[in-house]
Protein backbone atom coordinates (compact mmCIF):
# COMPACT_ATOMS: atom_id res chain seq x y z
CA UNK A 1 0.00 0.00 0.00
CA UNK A 2 1.49 3.24 -0.70
CA UNK A 3 -0.56 5.27 1.89
CA UNK A 4 -0.08 4.14 5.42
CA UNK A 5 -3.18 3.24 8.11
CA UNK A 6 -2.01 2.73 11.32
CA UNK A 7 -3.87 2.94 14.85
CA UNK A 8 -3.79 6.30 16.81
CA UNK A 9 -3.53 6.17 20.43
CA UNK A 10 -3.97 8.87 23.33
CA UNK A 11 -0.37 10.55 22.13
CA UNK A 12 -1.80 11.56 18.79
CA UNK A 13 -4.46 13.76 20.47
CA UNK A 14 -2.79 16.38 19.39
CA UNK A 15 -2.89 15.49 15.80
CA UNK A 16 -6.11 14.51 15.76
CA UNK A 17 -7.73 17.82 16.51
CA UNK A 18 -6.60 20.20 13.68
CA UNK A 19 -7.60 17.06 11.58
CA UNK A 20 -11.14 17.37 13.00
CA UNK A 21 -11.64 20.78 12.80
CA UNK A 22 -11.07 21.02 9.25
CA UNK A 23 -13.52 18.01 8.86
CA UNK A 24 -16.19 20.13 10.84
CA UNK A 25 -15.50 23.05 8.26
CA UNK A 26 -15.61 20.74 5.30
CA UNK A 27 -18.71 19.09 6.89
CA UNK A 28 -20.68 22.27 7.75
CA UNK A 29 -21.28 21.51 11.49
CA UNK A 30 -19.69 23.43 14.13
CA UNK A 31 -16.03 22.11 16.04
CA UNK A 32 -16.67 22.03 19.77
CA UNK A 33 -13.23 21.18 21.04
CA UNK A 34 -14.41 19.97 24.57
CA UNK A 35 -17.29 17.94 22.72
CA UNK A 36 -14.87 16.66 20.63
CA UNK A 37 -12.40 15.63 23.40
CA UNK A 38 -14.82 13.60 25.33
CA UNK A 39 -15.97 11.46 22.45
CA UNK A 40 -12.61 11.18 21.02
CA UNK A 41 -10.36 9.86 24.55
CA UNK A 42 -11.94 7.06 25.11
CA UNK A 43 -11.17 6.01 21.29
CA UNK A 44 -7.76 6.22 21.88
CA UNK A 45 -8.09 4.56 25.32
CA UNK A 46 -8.76 1.28 23.99
CA UNK A 47 -10.98 -0.47 21.83
CA UNK A 48 -13.94 -1.28 23.74
CA UNK A 49 -15.98 1.91 21.83
CA UNK A 50 -14.15 1.77 18.67
CA UNK A 51 -10.90 2.79 17.08
CA UNK A 52 -9.48 6.23 15.49
CA UNK A 53 -6.89 5.16 12.91
CA UNK A 54 -4.45 7.72 10.98
CA UNK A 55 -3.48 8.18 7.42
CA UNK A 56 -0.52 8.71 6.25
CA UNK A 57 0.37 9.39 2.78
CA UNK A 58 3.18 8.22 0.66
CA UNK A 59 6.03 10.18 1.98
CA UNK A 60 4.63 9.36 5.88
CA UNK A 61 3.11 12.78 6.07
CA UNK A 62 -0.02 12.82 8.08
CA UNK A 63 -3.05 12.75 4.96
CA UNK A 64 -6.14 12.57 7.35
CA UNK A 65 -7.82 10.67 9.92
CA UNK A 66 -10.83 8.23 10.49
CA UNK A 67 -13.03 7.14 13.07
CA UNK A 68 -14.53 3.50 13.79
CA UNK A 69 -17.27 3.12 16.27
CA UNK A 70 -18.86 -0.46 17.70
CA UNK A 71 -22.65 -0.89 17.50
CA UNK A 72 -24.81 -3.95 18.36
CA UNK A 73 -27.86 -5.20 16.38
CA UNK A 74 -29.92 -7.72 15.66
CA UNK A 75 -29.86 -7.03 12.15
CA UNK A 76 -26.41 -7.25 11.99
CA UNK A 77 -26.28 -10.34 13.95
CA UNK A 78 -24.27 -8.73 16.60
CA UNK A 79 -21.64 -6.36 16.56
CA UNK A 80 -21.93 -3.58 13.99
CA UNK A 81 -19.45 -0.99 12.62
CA UNK A 82 -20.13 2.88 11.99
CA UNK A 83 -17.42 4.88 10.05
CA UNK A 84 -18.01 7.92 12.43
CA UNK A 85 -15.62 9.73 10.06
CA UNK A 86 -12.93 9.80 7.49
CA UNK A 87 -10.80 12.95 6.70
CA UNK A 88 -7.99 12.40 3.83
CA UNK A 89 -6.83 16.46 3.42
CA UNK A 90 -6.09 16.22 -0.61
CA UNK A 91 -8.91 14.09 -2.18
CA UNK A 92 -8.36 12.49 -5.54
CA UNK A 93 -4.90 10.68 -5.17
CA UNK A 94 -6.45 7.17 -4.39
CA UNK A 95 -5.24 7.45 -0.45
CA UNK A 96 -8.95 7.64 1.09
CA UNK A 97 -10.16 4.54 -1.33
CA UNK A 98 -7.08 2.43 -0.02
CA UNK A 99 -7.85 3.57 3.83
CA UNK A 100 -11.78 2.90 3.45
CA UNK A 101 -10.73 -0.59 1.98
CA UNK A 102 -8.04 -1.18 4.96
CA UNK A 103 -10.98 0.77 7.51
CA UNK A 104 -13.78 -2.09 6.26
CA UNK A 105 -10.85 -5.04 7.23
CA UNK A 106 -10.29 -3.87 10.41
CA UNK A 107 -14.03 -3.64 11.30
CA UNK A 108 -14.07 -7.51 9.99
CA UNK A 109 -11.25 -8.41 12.28
CA UNK A 110 -12.42 -6.30 15.03
CA UNK A 111 -15.76 -9.05 14.73
CA UNK A 112 -18.25 -6.53 12.75
CA UNK A 113 -20.36 -8.31 10.75
CA UNK A 114 -21.37 -4.75 8.96
CA UNK A 115 -20.45 -1.30 8.37
CA UNK A 116 -22.78 1.79 8.48
CA UNK A 117 -22.05 5.36 8.21
CA UNK A 118 -24.27 8.60 6.93
CA UNK A 119 -23.50 11.66 4.27
CA UNK A 120 -24.61 15.34 4.37
CA UNK A 121 -27.40 15.95 2.46
CA UNK A 122 -25.31 18.01 0.62
CA UNK A 123 -22.58 15.75 -0.04
CA UNK A 124 -23.02 13.86 -3.14
CA UNK A 125 -18.86 13.81 -3.95
CA UNK A 126 -19.11 11.84 -0.50
CA UNK A 127 -21.52 9.23 -1.59
CA UNK A 128 -19.93 8.93 -5.02
CA UNK A 129 -16.47 8.02 -2.60
CA UNK A 130 -18.47 5.80 -0.83
CA UNK A 131 -20.28 3.76 -4.12
CA UNK A 132 -17.08 2.69 -5.17
CA UNK A 133 -15.94 1.20 -2.01
CA UNK A 134 -18.69 -1.18 -2.64
CA UNK A 135 -21.40 0.56 -0.12
CA UNK A 136 -25.10 0.94 -1.24
CA UNK A 137 -27.68 3.45 0.04
CA UNK A 138 -30.51 1.94 2.42
CA UNK A 139 -33.98 2.80 2.51
CA UNK A 140 -33.34 3.14 6.07
CA UNK A 141 -33.79 7.42 7.04
CA UNK A 142 -31.45 8.07 10.34
CA UNK A 143 -32.91 10.50 12.83
CA UNK A 144 -31.64 12.04 15.50
CA UNK A 145 -31.90 13.96 19.13
CA UNK A 146 -29.23 15.46 21.18
CA UNK A 147 -29.26 16.84 24.42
Amino acid sequence: MDGVIVRAGAVDESLLLPLVREFCEVDRHPFERERVLAGLRPLLADDRHGQVWLIRDPGGELAGYAVLTWGWSLESGGRECLLDEIYVRTPGRGLGGRALAALVEAAAAAGASAMFLETEAHNERARAFYRRGGFEAEDSIWMSRSW
